[in-house]
């Protein structure tokens, strides 16, 4: 902490708060990372704003009465007053650099804000591997690397555990009898990694990225240079649109019937989407569910004859064509309701379920590399056994690399190849 933040109790709130000019306030925990994530960004904007603004630490588990009457439910949040009125948004989770600064500046005068800007010294940091992409694989890379004596730091846009953070149960990851919760699984590969000595970079906005020089700018501030990349960022479910799929994702809407069918056991379930996917996850999900509902947009279904017909056959399955989902609600534990729309007469339509399941397709995350890789008819990189993409010095790891199945494990054992295989090129060329 530098000497610019200073750590106070309810019981100086509101003389420091409340009674004080311009003020920023941060509701930390300990053994929290999104609170180590902010830490640093804190630190750094002090030194740039301290002049004129306070800033002010304040350890929620310990002042948990003014938490809660300040409607502080999570940490980190950060909340920003003028002259004791609550301005600006309200931050928590992963907290961007970017938010910060937006929420400073509003405190300040524009000319103030500019000449802070102009001050920003833009630093470099160098290292041997930079992994881009904290889940599974991601982590499973930085922490064999980081085994093997490898300067290695990890990447990532949002807090490291990627998309099996959203899952609800993993109940199929070797190691654990009991089914742990998705969050909880990347929580323990994110320690594991941290303890092994990989360096984060976590809740960054990535303003560029070289493949060829192998530089990294992150926050428009800190330029990271390597000696190899390993790229792990991914694939998300292509969006519908719709109000509550991002609310409710992992909290009743699941992309894996692999992973949660087994929860829908003698329960309900409605499936959106009517290609091979969709079909052929529906028809796991019988093996389960006592009745699966297919919405899908078209008269037809897009899926193979031999699905469809198999589908059409299964009395656990019923469908409504030529509908679209308009928003999904949630009304307790595995109570949930889609609002969809019938296409041909406009009429809206309530269907209660237990679970919702989306399958429309997913996408690579390839921000800034859209060009940069050979990529197979679905737009996933394509790399050879050792997870060599087409770009020396460069790995793709994970869900978006070109393959067969996308579950943890198979992420999980791209990251030991590519790291091992970056580790041992490190070697020979030293």
């Amino acid at each position: 902490m530098t000497e610019k933040i200073i750590e106070i109790n309810a019981d100086k709130f509101d003389e420091i708060v409340l009674k004080g000019d311009k003020v920023v306030v941060d509701f930390y925990s300990t053994e929290c990372p999104p609170c180590e994530a902010l830490a640093t960004k804190y630190d750094a904007l002090s030194e740039l704003y301290g002049n004129d603004i306070q800033f002010v630490k304040i350890f929620r588990q310990g002042n948990k009465d003014l938490a809660t009457s300040l409607d502080v439910v999570s940490s980190p949040t950060v909340l920003f007053y003028d002259k004791g009125e609550r301005v600006g948004d309200t931050l928590s989770g992963g907290v961007k650099r970017s938010d910060m600064i937006r929420n400073l500046d509003q405190l300040i005068h524009e000319k103030r804000a500019e000449e802070i800007k102009k001050s920003i010294k833009h630093i470099e940091t160098e290292c041997e591997v930079i992994v881009l992409g904290g889940g599974p694989a991601g982590l499973t890379a930085g922490l064999y690397l980081a085994q093997s004596h490898n300067d290695v730091i990890l990447v990532d846009t949002a807090m490291p555990g990627g998309y099996v953070a959203t899952t609800h149960q993993v109940s199929n990851y070797p190691g654990f009898v009991e089914p742990q919760p998705g969050f909880m699984l990347s929580h323990y590969m994110s320690e594991q990694a941290k303890e092994a000595g990989v360096k984060y970079r976590a809740a960054v906005e990535i303003t560029s990225i070289d493949l060829e020089k192998k530089e990294i700018v992150i926050d428009d501030v800190e330029t990271l240079k390597a000696k190899k990349i390993i790229v792990s960022t991914g694939s998300n479910p292509r969006p519908l649109g719709v109000k509550g799929e991002v609310k409710y994702r992992g909290d009743g809407i699941s992309y894996c019937a692999t992973c949660d069918a087994k929860y829908f056991d003698d329960k309900e379930v409605v499936v959106i989407g009517g290609g091979n996917s969709a079909i052929e996850e529906a028809l796991f999900i019988t093996k389960f569910a006592k009745k699966v509902t297919i919405v899908h947009q078209f008269a037809e279904m897009q899926a193979n004859k031999e699905a469809q017909k198999k589908a059409f056959d299964n009395e656990k399955i019923e469908f409504y064509l030529e509908h679209e989902p308009r928003e999904f609600k949630k009304h307790g534990t595995m109570d949930m309701e889609v609002i969809v729309e019938d296409l041909k007469t406009k009429e809206m339509k309530s269907l209660r379920t237990n679970g919702i399941f989306v399958f429309v397709g997913f996408q690579a995350n390839l921000d800034g590399m859209e060009d940069a890789f050979e990529l197979d008819q679905w737009g996933y990189v394509k790399t050879d056994d050792l997870m060599k993409t087409n770009k020396k010095d460069i790995f793709a790891v994970g869900d978006l690399r070109s393959k067969a199945y996308r579950q943890i494990t198979t992420a999980v054992a791209d990251g030991t190849i590519a790291a091992i295989t970056a580790s041992r090129e490190l070697d020979n060329e030293e």
